[in-house]
C-alpha cells in the first residue's frame, strides 16, 4: 500500500492512525506470515475495493481486508531468511548446507538488537527447513554455534542468542560463566567445556589452574551433589590437571611431579563401596559409561569380573550393551555365555538383557553364542518379564520387549525353532493371559505361533472355558492383587473418566489428542481390569501347609546340587503371583518349577544349559510353611 492509499484508509477509519507504519509496509511484492494462513505473497492492493490479495500455499488469490491484518499478520523485512528463500534459493540452500552459522547471524540481524531466544529462532529455521529436515540441524548447529566467538549461545532457554559486538574467544566465555555461577553441577559443566576446548595453551594456564583450584573445592566439598555427578566432577577436574600439567616447563614439571599429592576424593575412592555401583551405573551418561567400567576393573581387581556381570543383570538400555561390549573386549565370553545360560535357567534374566539378547540375536559380532540362548526357554522368559513390567507400570507406557515381539516379524519363528507342540502351546496359553499386550497385538502374534504349530489354533476356541482353571495364589500375592484391584476401579478409572469429560470441552473430538490419549488409556484400564477380574475369580488361597515332603509340590522347598559343579542350589515353589527370582523363590506355573514337581528325594532332573544337558540331584525337600 502506498502513501496515499494509507492515507486514504486512516481518513476514513481514524483508529488505524496507530497502525500506519504496519499498513505502509502491505505493499505488493513483500512476503508475510498470518496467524492463520502461514506462510504468504502481498501479490496486489485494489484501493476500490480496499483490499490486499494474498497467495498462501494452500489458498491463491486470497482477498483480506488490510484493517484485519495489522494484528493477525507480519511483514516480513527484505532480508528475513523466508523472505530471501523466495527471491535467493540457492544461496540459502547453500547457507543450509555449508554455512550454517552465518546463516543465524543473517537470521539475527533482522531482530531487535540483534537478539532471539532460542524458540524464535527453532520456529524460524523450522520454517524454513520443514519438520523433517530441521530437528537434526538444529541439534549440529546448536554445538557449533557454542564454539563460535561471533555469537553469544545462551546457557539457558529464556535466555537470548546475540550477535557480539567484539568477538570473544570460547574458553574466555567458559571462564567467566565458570567465576559467576555457584551450582556445583554447573561448574562440572562448564570445566568439561573447558577440557573440550582446543584453544588451551601456555597463555590460559593460570586461569586453567584456577578452574582447577575451584573445582577440587567443589567436587570434594559440595553437598549439591549426587555420588554419579561427584564421580563425574573428579573426572574432569583429573582430566583438567592433565591437561595443565601438558604444558609448562619441562625441567620444571619433573621437578614437581614426585611431590604431587593426588587430588581428592579420587574415581577409585567413589566406587570403592559395590553396593553403590548399581546407582551410579543409572545416571551415568552414555559417555561415561565405558570410561566407569574400566574404572571397576581398575579398582576391584580381585572381582572385578563378579561385578561387572552384577551390573550387567541390573543394567538399562544403553548401559547393556556397554558391559557386554565390555566383558567380551576384557575375554570373558565363556564366561558371558555360561551366566546368560544359567540367569535364564533360574528365570534371572531381566527385561533390558532380554531385550539385548532378541535385539543383537542375528549380528554378527554376537551371533554365535546368543544362538543357543534363543528357544522356547528364552519366549517364556519374555513372557514373564512383559506381564511383571505391565504390572508394574501405570498408564500407556510402552513396554520395549512387547513392542519388539509385536514388530519384529521373525523373532517368534526364531525362538520356537526346537520347540514341540506342547512347549508351544503352553507359551500361546502364557500369550494369552499376558497382561503386557493389547488384544490385537495378541492375536498378531498368536497367528505367528499358529503358522508354525496348527495346533495353536484350538486355544483360541477354548480360551473361554480355559478361564475357569483355578489358580493357587497366596494370601500375600491375592491382597496385593486385590489392591491393585481396588485401586484400579476407585481411583484410576473415575480419574480417566473425569480427564475424558475434561477433554471433550475442547471442542473437535476428531482433532482433539488429548481426547483420544485419554479414551486410548481408558481402554487400557478396563481391559487390565477384566483380567484382574478373570484372576481374581480363579484365584484359590493356600497356606501351603499342606505341601507333600515325599516330592516336590507347590509350598516345597527343593534342596538341589548340580552334578557338574557339586554346587547346591534352593527353590521354593509357591504360588502363580509368587515368583521373587533373586530370592530363588519360583511360581508353580514356570517351565523349571513344572520340570521339579513330583520329584523325590534322590532323583535326578536334566535340564539343558548352554545347550548342554546338566544334570541335578535332589537332596532335599521341606515344606515353605515350617
Amino acid at each position: 500500500m502506498n502513501v496515499e492509499a494509507v492515507n486514504e484508509l486512516i481518513e476514513n477509519n481514524p483508529r488505524l492512525a496507530p497502525a500506519r507504519e504496519k499498513l505502509q509496509e502491505m505493499h505488493p511484492g513483500r512476503y508475510c506470515v498470518h496467524q492463520s494462513w502461514g506462510f504468504g505473497f502481498i501479490k496486489d492492493y485494489r484501493p476500490a475495493e480496499n483490499r490486499l490479495i494474498l497467495d498462501f500455499a494452500d489458498k491463491k488469490d486470497h482477498s483480506m481486508d488490510p484493517a484485519f491484518c495489522i494484528n493477525t499478520m507480519e511483514v516480513l523485512p527484505e532480508k528475513h531468511l523466508l523472505a530471501r528463500q523466495q527471491t535467493e534459493p540457492k544461496i540459502i540452500e547453500d547457507m543450509i548446507a555449508k554455512k550454517p552459522v552465518d546463516l543465524v547471524i543473517e537470521a539475527l540481524t533482522v531482530y531487535p538488537n540483534h537478539a532471539a531466544t532460542g524458540q524464535e529462532l527453532e520456529n524460524l529455521f523450522r520454517s524454513l527447513l520443514g519438520e523433517a529436515r530441521f530437528k537434526r540441524w538444529w541439534a549440529s548447529v546448536k554445538k557449533t554455534l557454542a564454539q563460535d566467538p561471533r555469537i553469544h549461545a545462551p546457557a539457558k532457554k529464556t535466555e537470548c542468542y546475540f550477535i557480539r559486538e567484539e568477538p570473544v574467544e570460547v574458553h574466555q566465555e567458559i571462564l567467566d560463566r565458570f567465576r559467576q555461577t555457584q551450582s556445583a553441577k554447573r561448574k562440572i559443566g562448564l570445566a568439561e567445556e573447558l577440557v573440550k576446548d582446543s584453544s588451551f595453551d601456555e597463555k590460559s594456564q593460570e586461569d586453567y589452574a584456577e578452574v582447577l583450584a575451584s573445582l577440587t573445592t567443589t567436587v570434594r566439598d559440595s553437598n549439591q551433589l549426587s555420588l554419579t555427578e561427584r564421580l563425574h566432577g573428579a573426572w574432569i577436574r583429573d582430566d583438567l590437571a592433565k591437561i595443565i600439567d601438558a604444558t609448562g616447563d619441562s625441567e620444571a614439571k619433573a621437578d614437581t611431579d614426585a611431590d604431587k599429592v593426588p587430588l581428592e576424593p579420587s574415581p577409585a575412592s567413589l566406587i570403592s563401596d559395590t553396593h553403590n555401583l548399581n546407582s551410579i551405573a543409572d545416571d551415568l551418561s552414555v559417555g561415561s559409561q565405558k570410561r566407569f567400567l574400566q574404572l571397576v576393573k581398575d579398582t576391584h581387581v580381585a572381582d572385578w569380573r563378579e561385578i561387572i556381570f552384577d551390573l550387567l543383570k541390573e543394567s538399562k538400555g544403553k548401559f547393556t550393551t556397554e558391559s557386554i561390549n565390555f566383558l567380551l573386549e576384557n575375554d570373558c565370553q565363556k564366561e558371558l555365555i555360561a551366566t546368560l545360560s544359567r540367569w535364564l535357567t533360574e528365570q534371572n534374566l531381566r527385561a533390558p538383557v532380554l531385550y539385548w539378547i532378541v535385539k543383537n540375536r542375528k549380528s554378527k559380532k554376537f551371533e554365535s553364542f546368543l544362538k543357543d540362548l534363543v528357544g522356547p526357554r528364552l519366549l517364556n522368559a519374555i513372557f514373564f518379564a512383559i506381564d511383571y513390567e505391565a504390572l508394574q507400570t501405570a498408564g500407556t507406557r510402552k513396554i520395549p520387549l512387547a513392542e519388539i515381539l509385536s514388530d519384529d516379524p521373525e523373532l517368534i519363528s526364531d525362538l520356537l525353532e526346537t520347540a514341540d507342540n506342547e512347549t508351544a502351546r503352553d507359551l500361546a496359553n502364557n500369550l494369552i493371559l499376558n497382561q503386557g499386550f493389547e488384544e490385537l497385538t495378541k492375536k498378531s502374534i498368536l497367528a505367528r505361533f499358529i503358522k508354525k504349530f496348527s495346533s495353536v489354533q484350538s486355544l483360541l476356541v477354548g480360551q473361554a472355558e480355559g478361564k475357569d482353571e483355578r489358580l493357587i495364589v497366596s494370601q500375600e500375592s491375592y491382597d496385593r492383587k486385590k489392591l491393585d484391584y481396588e485401586t484400579l476401579v476407585s481411583k484410576k478409572i473415575p480419574e480417566i473418566s473425569r480427564a475424558i469429560g475434561v477433554a471433550r470441552e475442547h471442542g473437535d473430538l476428531k482433532e482433539n489428542s488429548e481426547y483420544k490419549m485419554a479414551k486410548q488409556e481408558q481402554a487400557l484400564l478396563l481391559a487390565k481390569k477384566e483380567l484382574l477380574e478373570n484372576d481374581l475369580g480363579r484365584a484359590q488361597i493356600s497356606n501351603f501347609r499342606e505341601a507333600p515332603v515325599d516330592q516336590i509340590g507347590i509350598g516345597s522347598v527343593a534342596g538341589l546340587r548340580v552334578a557338574s559343579t557339586n554346587q547346591r542350589v534352593t527353590y521354593t515353589i509357591l504360588g502363580a503371583w509368587d515368583s521373587d527370582p533373586n530370592n530363588q523363590i519360583l511360581s508353580y506355573e514356570t517351565p523349571l518349577a513344572k520340570s521339579l514337581l513330583g520329584k523325590r528325594v534322590g532323583e535326578q532332573i536334566t535340564l539343558s544349559v548352554a545347550n548342554n544337558e546338566e544334570t541335578w540331584l535332589v537332596e532335599s525337600i521341606d515344606r515353605y510353611a515350617k
